[in-house]
């Protein structure tokens, strides 16, 4: 008896069952799971019902909606659902998605980071062999290791545990990797690297155990709920003939996008979408409308950003288009080079380089998705806050900031305990000691910083 998977297509994810991810579906194929590329206008409990697990495979500028959010979690609480969620270096931040906000109903967060390893790795820093499996569970059962490719790290809020975690030697060290939830009738799992599971790439389903991780992942996700409900018949299956009519539908509306970006027309154009009652196209509407309003939102940062300065240095143009090539930086390496770059006098027009890549797999976040992030923080610290629209928001990060803080005095306590006891070296504990009390003194800065403003 087959179960059926779903994996989301309605949120441009970077794993593709038709594409890099051909061999997991082969995989799955052979282990009696039926996968189906999922679409729908917006996602709901109803539509959800056929399916046992739902993967959303990396969204890719693309955040899932506040209502379909809450329509996924009460199919998984209530139906029993299983849900996997992957992401990628640089966490939502660099993807520009919001993973997290799904995420964090089951006790899990995605760090905007990358894990690096410079001592454990195939190759690459970012491409680390990770043997740190605890508690034991059965996703790990038979796994000796695994690459973690170019993946973020992961933080457990509450009612969740981590089943694999980063190397002492890694950065960040001994943190969670892999974690899982159990909601009521439901079951949850988080991973940080979706190219553990592409094809034909080092570090990828190819290496060692990752197929063994790949089939004790899913046949985890099916709850015991789901199991009894397909073992009793009591469960409808996804129709024939859907998969196709919806993808019919993508493509449409994609076409008549494409035409319209490429001649630059004023002319109206024509979409044509089954909708079949007012509800769904208001939702439908509301996600163009979102859509709309972030990519407003970023350019109004990027002007905001350049019109301090008239042009870019010759100097900056070449050191980012270093940072955004080298398969040895990091997050805050790029971080650094942004806030230098901001500060100086701009002399030259910027040019984006010649054969920048298009997407990240052995290197932290695109630069331009940083330089947004990071014009945020350079209004909150150097304009006037508008207090009475971001008093909340402010608040709030204050709030994270200082659990955040907490987080890292019991981890330094943590350390000292180790070294104190012998079981971990002086060199590995200055250098993860010195991190630390660095990681700690500028989210203290930062809370400062916004603490001030709000008191104003």
């Amino acid at each position: 008896m087959p179960y059926y998977v779903a994996f989301d297509i309605g949120h441009k994810p970077r794993g593709n069952i038709d594409d890099n991810y051909t061999e997991l579906r082969e995989l799955l194929d052979k282990n009696e799971f039926e996968c189906h590329k999922f679409f729908e206008t917006s996602i709901t409990r109803e539509s959800l019902e056929p399916y046992d697990i739902l993967v959303f495979a990396c969204p890719d500028f693309a955040k899932i909606t506040r209502q379909e959010i809450l329509e996924i979690e009460a199919w998984v609480q209530n139906d029993g659902g299983g849900l996997l969620l992957l992401s990628h270096a640089g966490g939502d931040k660099g993807r520009s998605s919001n993973l997290s906000e799904l995420s964090e109903l089951f006790g899990i967060k995605f760090e905007n980071d990358q894990v690096l390893d410079e001592e454990s790795n195939i190759g690459l820093e970012n491409m680390p062999i990770i043997e740190n499996f605890n508690p034991p569970h059965p996703i790990t059962s038979g796994v000796d290791s695994i690459c973690y490719r170019a993946g973020c790290s992961l933080t457990v809020i509450s009612n969740a545990f981590a089943i694999v975690s980063s190397n002492e030697t890694s950065e960040p060290f001994s943190t969670p990797l892999i974690c899982v939830s159990e909601p009521e009738k439901g079951r949850i799992v988080c991973d940080g690297s979706y190219e553990m599971f592409r094809d034909r790439i080092g570090g990828g389903l190819q290496y060692e155990s990752h197929s063994k991780l790949a089939v004790n992942m899913f046949e985890w996700l099916i709850s015991d709920y789901r199991m009894e409900k397909r073992d009793q018949d009591l469960l409808p299956v996804p129709e024939e003939g859907k998969e196709a009519s919806e993808m019919e539908e993508v493509q449409a509306r994609g076409s008549s996008l494409d035409v319209k970006s490429k001649t630059q027309s004023t002319e109206n154009f024509n979409i044509s979408l089954d909708i079949s009652n007012k509800s769904e196209l208001m939702t439908l509407l509301n996600q163009f409308l979102s859509q709309i309003n972030t990519m407003k939102n970023t350019i109004e940062s990027i002007i905001y950003t350049f019109s301090k300065s008239d042009e870019i240095s010759e100097g900056n143009l070449k050191s980012n288009k270093e940072n955004s090539t080298t398969e040895k930086s990091s997050v805050s390496d790029i971080t650094k080079e942004i806030e230098e770059t901001k500060k100086e006098t701009h002399r030259s027009k910027k040019k984006k380089p010649e054969g920048e890549q298009e997407e990240l797999t052995t290197s932290p976040p695109k630069l331009e998705e940083e330089s947004a992030e990071e014009t945020e923080e350079e209004i909150i610290e150097e304009e006037e806050l508008d207090l009475e629209e971001r008093r909340e928001e402010l608040e709030a990060e204050v709030e994270k900031l200082e659990r955040k803080v907490k987080s890292i005095v019991n981890l330094l306590g943590f350390l000292e305990k180790k070294y104190n006891s012998g079981k971990m070296n002086e060199k590995s504990y200055k250098k993860q000691s010195k991190k630390l009390h660095k990681d700690l003194d500028k989210i203290k800065r930062r809370i400062e910083k916004i603490s001030n403003a709000l008191n104003q």
